[in-house]
């Protein structure tokens, strides 16, 4: 048997994990016995524990429940607190996702100790550096022994990076494996979009009207921290609301719901609060999430994952952001760059609006990627074992 240890700490995480976790208990359960170690990076319960308890994903063995705080002492306290779990638990590989600092955690704690890390989706770049997230990924990817990306073009960053293609085990940090496996966040969309739509009572709770309406998320530190790009953001929102006669329906991540009265302009937060057609909410669930993107006409956003719900629903998308990691939802014409710029938005969105010549080519596999991650593991540390 085969025991791997999960670590998970940010809500797209645990949605992640759920499609591996699902794919162990009902393929390889004879297998692989999964261990999983929540770091509480997030501890909000709803942007953890509804997660777990709607996606059916078993309860975490261990929680470091370090919390938030700057990124230096956060990532100590994860560190600290994951050696201790790999050195009891002796897993024969680690399974991280991502790019957070509970993925950059994992990947320093397991490959000091010699264990194989197994990083689900590698190989994404948005060539940012002053991104956090930019590098955790670079650094995890190059301490990895199996590196599943999930994208084409991910896969051919690794290649530009040094990764071999095609080289031949046995497979280390030091001769890794690179596969090109397709998305575990379709996998979950196909299994759980029917239950989504049938259980979902948002849209009777707060008078939304389905697909009449904008569906914005932000979140990103850089949005949300700065009062000159949040000011900037909700402007644009605003301006389509009222121009365009349009519902726009904002689901609040705790940062946003925390910093946006003492961010926002004055003068944009009265107009904020005074527009009956913004429709703010607490974060929602990912089922929640899921049929609120599904019933959209366009959505708005400075999140990675939200962006491939997006197109994954065939749904527009505007990213609040100056680059993406998800490039080929841009080159397709499905997404575009506004950055936090007013006028881009405003813009970006009348664009998007009047295309008529949507694709939606296959980029993120066929939904079965959970699968052919367990197989490669299995694979490969059976070799291990011999």
């Amino acid at each position: 048997m085969i025991k791997l240890l999960t670590v998970i700490g940010a809500r797209p995480q645990i949605i992640k994990a759920a499609a591996l976790s699902r794919a162990v208990e009902l393929v390889y359960s004879a297998e692989i016995a999964e261990k999983i170690v929540h770091t509480g990076q997030h501890y909000d319960d709803n942007m953890s524990k509804v997660f777990f308890d709607e996606m059916n994903i078993p309860k975490p063995d261990y929680n470091l429940k370090v919390g938030s705080g700057a990124h230096g002492k956060q990532t100590a306290s994860m560190i600290r607190g994951l050696e201790e779990v790999i050195q009891k638990e002796s897993p024969d590989a680690i399974v991280v996702y991502g790019d957070t600092n509970s993925t950059l955690a994992a990947a320093i704690a397991g490959s000091k100790l010699h264990v194989p890390i197994m990083h689900v989706e590698a190989g994404l770049r948005s060539f940012n550096k002053s991104m956090p997230e930019e590098i955790n990924r670079i650094i995890c990817d190059h301490v990895s022994t199996l590196l599943f990306t999930p994208t084409e073009a991910g896969y051919f960053n690794l290649i530009s990076e040094g990764f071999k293609e095609g080289n031949d085990g046995p497979f280390t940090a030091d001769n890794p494996k690179i596969h090109h496996c397709g998305d575990v966040m379709y996998d979950n969309i196909l299994h759980f979009l029917e239950q989504a739509n049938s259980a979902c009572k948002l849209f009777e709770d707060f008078g939304i009207n389905k697909g009449e309406y904008l569906l914005a998320t932000i979140h990103r530190d850089n949005n949300t921290d700065d009062p000159k790009r949040l000011t900037s953001i909700f402007k644009a929102l605003n301006r389509i609301s009222e121009e365009m006669d349009l519902q726009i329906v904002l689901p609040m991540h705790p940062r946003t719901s925390k910093l946006i009265k003492k961010n926002l302009d004055p003068d944009i937060y009265k107009q904020l609060k005074s527009n009956e057609k913004m429709i703010l909410m607490p974060a929602v669930s990912y089922l929640g999430m899921l049929a609120l993107e599904e019933s959209s006409k366009m959505v708005v956003t400075d999140s990675g994952g939200v962006q491939k719900e997006a197109y994954l629903l065939k749904k527009p998308c505007m990213i609040l952001r100056a680059q993406t990691e998800w490039v080929e939802l841009v080159d397709n014409g499905n997404a575009v760059l506004t950055d936090s710029d007013e006028n881009r938005i405003v813009e970006a969105y009348a664009t998007l609006l009047n295309k008529t010549d949507y694709s939606y080519p296959d980029i993120f596999g066929n939904g079965k990627a959970a699968i052919f991650i367990c197989k490669e593991i299995v694979n490969t540390l059976r070799e291990d074992k011999k």
